[in-house]
């Protein structure tokens, strides 16, 4: 073998060990931030998790309204980019506890029983106006002792939620999207799409709440989000006694 030959196969070979330890390392990384995304939302592979959706006040038929059939694709996205699978049940039927199976949890508590239950037990110190009758404080969140109004297309609000049963790290997490409007959910979804990563680096395996303000959505649908802030230890606290004296925030 002359001199060249020998260089030209040592360059070969060298070439190829680095591709292969290029691919390993690539390969190392992906499965590491797989590893983590499925931790954070509690979706090992080939698991199972809950979609839980709320029925149109309109009639007794499973009918979703449109941007909550979008939060629902936003969902099933990060379900499958684990791995896991989902099954979509009715608010009204998903008679079960919680902790055996992830779950996504869409809709308000006026039309979804099974958030409503969540909210009661997880999220006390929440409370949100179901009155039918219209009024200035008709779908109004109050966390605390501050009152988040709606302005429908203006100013809307939607309380994001990670939530667990306290069973120990093997127990698996609600996810809660409770907004004042359906747009509002799909907003919810759509920040935990995008955000995923850096929450978890901040929250970990630990409960949060957060309320999120989506701006203008008449113009700009559900992609003008921003954070109020994180309202988990307001939220979890019990409620206070009712006030008419509470904050009031509204678009300016």
């Amino acid at each position: 073998m002359t001199e060249d030959v020998r260089n030209i196969v040592l360059g070969v070979i060298a070439a190829g060990i680095s591709a292969a330890l290029g691919w390993l390392a690539r390969t190392y990384l992906w499965k590491r931030k797989l590893r983590r995304r499925q931790a954070f939302f509690g979706l090992p592979d080939n698991s199972e998790s809950l979609l839980v959706v709320n029925r149109d006040a309109g009639g007794p038929e499973l009918t979703v309204k449109r941007h909550d059939v979008f939060a629902l694709l936003e969902l099933s996205a990060i379900i499958k980019d684990c791995g896991a699978h989902a099954q979509v049940v009715a608010h009204d039927t998903a008679q079960q506890g919680f902790g055996e199976r992830t779950e996504f949890c869409v809709g308000g508590p006026a039309s979804n029983r099974r958030m409503a239950a969540h909210m009661h037990s997880l999220l006390p110190g929440v409370r949100v106006n179901t009155d039918p009758e219209p009024g200035p404080d008709r779908g109004a969140f109050q966390i605390g002792s501050e009152r988040y109004r709606l302005e429908p297309g203006i100013t809307e609000y939607v309380l994001l939620a990670r939530l667990t049963a306290g069973q120990g790290q093997d127990s698996r997490p609600v996810f809660l999207f409770c907004g004042q409007l359906p747009v509002t959910n799909q907003a919810a979804t759509r920040y935990l799409a995008r955000h995923h990563e850096r929450l978890a680096r901040k929250h970990g395996g630990n409960a949060f709440a957060l309320l999120l303000k989506v701006v203008n959505s008449q113009a700009y649908g559900p992609d003008v989000v921003e954070l109020v802030g994180d309202v988990t230890r307001a939220a979890q606290a019990p409620a206070p006694a009712a006030t008419p004296r509470a904050s009031s925030h509204r678009a300016k």
